[in-house]
């Protein structure tokens, strides 16, 4: 399994269909696991996956429409019945607060898991860390355009260092000292960014339902993964704009001018039970990789460069 990876766990909008499930996503990041807009049936999907309630460490709400909410009632008492050690922080828009609130005490339950509201006001901004993470890494939520509140999410890794073998071995640094010098920072006179090089840090970001802003193109700044929705096709970007979403095209081109590693499109309309079109529209201005996401499919984030 890979340590950094995204598990499909419903790909449709507004209304299930026979082979997709409403919206679900989890973002296993070392050991932190974002579960995104928990849609009716993840809880399920779960299983069907093979995530744990033990995997969750953040629930992400982007906004409070149906199809990415209505699964936080079996996913939150879930958490509970499996005795969760550890508080699970809930990000959402602030606004929503009542449908929470709503859905979190959706039937009666006995809470023995520690829940942490958190809800987004205004633009976003960075997040509170969980305390959790193995490394570190900043979660910031930005404010989209649609016909309710609605946040996207990315996840920044900060810049490390790139050890360089020939820097080293020209300074003659070599077995424990190298661990020396990577702690303290210096050896003598020969300093770590005498015999090293930025890494720049992994980026994951998810944006769901929104149609063409200024968030949805700060938030794939970059990204080494993009989850993004793409409800519609080109012939029908008229209901696309009319109904705050994007369509495939527009998807990928915002991958383009955001030079991002790994598109993935999900969030399907159920007026298409054919994909393929979305794949080649997306073909049309993205040359990197693209996936067409699928219940549970398993997508790596792409390794370091």
């Amino acid at each position: 399994m890979s340590a950094r990876e995204l598990v499909v766990l419903g790909t449709a909008s507004q209304v299930p269909t026979r082979h997709r499930n409403h919206n679900g996503y989890l973002l296993r990041w070392d050991g932190e696991g974002l579960l995104f807009d928990p849609g009716e049936g993840t809880q399920r999907q779960m299983l069907h996956a093979g995530v744990s309630s033990h995997d969750i460490t953040r629930i992400c709400v982007t906004h409070f429409h149906g199809d990415h909410c209505l699964g936080l009632p079996g996913v939150i008492q879930r958490i509970n019945l499996d005795k969760v050690p550890y508080p699970v922080a809930v990000h959402y828009p602030a606004s929503g607060e009542q449908f929470f609130e709503r859905l979190r005490h959706a039937s009666a339950f006995y809470e023995t898991a520690e829940l942490r509201p958190e809800p987004l006001v205004g633009e976003g901004g960075a997040l509170k860390p969980t305390g959790r993470e193995r490394t570190p890494f900043t979660l910031e939520a930005v404010r989209l355009s649609h016909p309710v509140d609605s946040y996207g999410y990315r996840l920044v890794e900060p810049d490390g260092q790139r050890l360089l073998p020939e820097k080293l071995r020209a300074h003659g640094i070599a077995g424990p000292d190298v661990g020396r010098l990577q702690r303290e920072g210096r050896l003598g006179e020969v300093t770590l960014s005498d015999v090293s090089e930025t890494r720049r840090g992994q980026r994951a970001a998810f944006i769901m339902d929104t149609r063409l802003c200024e968030g949805v193109h700060a938030l794939a700044e970059g990204a080494d993964l993009l989850v993004i929705e793409a409800t519609f096709r080109g012939a029908d970007e008229h209901l696309a704009e009319e109904h705050g979403h994007l369509t495939a095209a527009q998807a990928a081109r915002v991958a383009a001018q955001a030079g991002v590693r790994t598109l993935v499109l999900t969030h399907f309309s159920q007026r298409y039970p054919d994909l393929e079109g979305h794949l080649e529209e997306a073909c049309r201005h993205f040359d990197g990789e693209i996936v067409v996401a699928a219940d549970l499919m398993r997508i790596p984030v792409p390794g370091r460069v």
